[in-house]
């Protein structure tokens, strides 16, 4: 009986043992990124700093382009500035891998700037992004990131019950707060770096968007290459200071002849709340012209205009009157939702492409 005993317990052990290092279930394993198509395995081969605009609108209304969105790819990671409405609909477009994406960075919170942070947050989770997100900013970006998480932290838990957590990683689908720029007071002087990742510098710097305070631009340096994102401001020392020898200038433009002749019809329609909206405006945007003369100044390659106001009328002669007697052709382009511009590594080189076609 002893030996009966004996040998049950032997195989009872075993069979234990057997169980205990066998594969999990799939289900209770972890599902990788989606892959990359092949686009996009180019635009991560590590060889090229990388702009793709994925947002180029104002806050007016079109049907073509999403609000304010930009994306620089440094390596395997994507980097985003400004993630406004309809933007991240623009990035599955280009089938754009959220998994990606490292980190988001906040020029300032007006709504057409802010209004799809709820929406990255839960791509990239489904994604298979595995750690919070940063969301970087200057002072207001704590109260920013607590409202979205508020906002989606059910989503999260109800899209965990549906794909288990082989799709879902509930501990990392937060944004956390990278709050910068305690010296951001409105001097329109400050400048501080904010991030380092191997080769990249990421520094921020003050733009004059008064009364909205604080409001920053972003620099990008890597491996002698440099991109500069505007974000919304008019026309500054301290923009400029921080622009020079730029690769490539990415700014916001606000033709303020196209906005008159807009604020004329709505005065005369009898619309004097829009009306004083268009009149208020034009003091704290860029105009194509500054923006140019602004590049030129700070020695700058390429010139590449975002956040057009008004965008719908981007292409009528009027909005960029005057920048060809400023700027040579080839230096200066009309961005669109999917424009991609690479600078290679170890060269001078700025090479335009498109990750989604220009509009007509």
């Amino acid at each position: 009986m002893r030996l009966l005993v004996t040998a049950l317990t032997t195989v009872l052990l075993a069979a234990c043992a057997t169980i205990e290092s066998a594969p999990q279930a799939p289900q209770a394993q972890r599902l990788g990124p989606m892959p990359l198509n092949s686009a996009m395995t180019e635009i991560f081969d590590g060889k090229a700093l990388r702009v793709i605009l994925c947002g180029t609108s104002s806050p007016l209304p079109d049907p073509g382009r999403a609000k304010a969105c930009t994306i620089v790819v440094v390596g395997d990671k994507a980097y985003v500035i400004d993630t406004g409405p309809e933007s991240w609909e623009q990035l599955q477009r280009m089938q754009f891998p959220g998994s990606r994406i490292a980190g988001v960075f906040i020029t300032h919170f007006h709504s057409d700037h802010i209004g799809d942070l709820g929406e990255f947050r839960m791509q990239t989770m489904v994604a298979g992004r595995r750690q919070m997100l940063p969301v970087h900013g200057p002072r207001g970006v704590a109260n920013l990131v607590t409202g979205f998480n508020l906002a989606y932290e059910e989503d999260a838990r109800l899209r965990l019950a549906h794909h288990g957590e082989s799709v879902i990683d509930l501990a990392s689908s937060p944004l956390i707060a990278k709050e910068f720029g305690k010296a951001f007071v409105g001097g329109l002087d400050a400048e501080e770096i904010i991030l380092r990742d191997g080769d990249l510098t990421v520094t921020a710097f003050e733009v004059d968007h008064d009364p909205i305070r604080p409001a920053v631009g972003y620099r990008f340096d890597w491996k002698g290459r440099s991109v500069v994102i505007s974000g919304d401001t008019a026309l500054s020392a301290n923009f400029t200071a921080n622009a020079k020898g730029a690769d490539v200038l990415v700014t916001e433009s606000l033709a303020p002849n196209l906005i008159g002749m807009a604020q004329q019809q709505m005065n005369a329609a009898g619309n004097l709340r829009a009306a004083k909206i268009m009149a208020d405006i034009p003091d704290y945007h860029i105009s194509p012209l500054d923006a140019a003369k602004t590049a030129n100044e700070a020695g700058v390659k390429l010139l590449v205009y975002t956040h057009h106001i008004p965008s719908a009328q981007v292409n009528l002669p009027p909005y960029f009157a005057g920048v060809a007697a400023i700027r040579p052709a080839n230096t200066w382009v009309i961005g669109w939702d999917g424009l991609r511009v690479d600078l290679p590594a170890g060269s001078t080189d700025v090479q335009q492409g498109e990750l989604l076609p220009k509009p007509n």
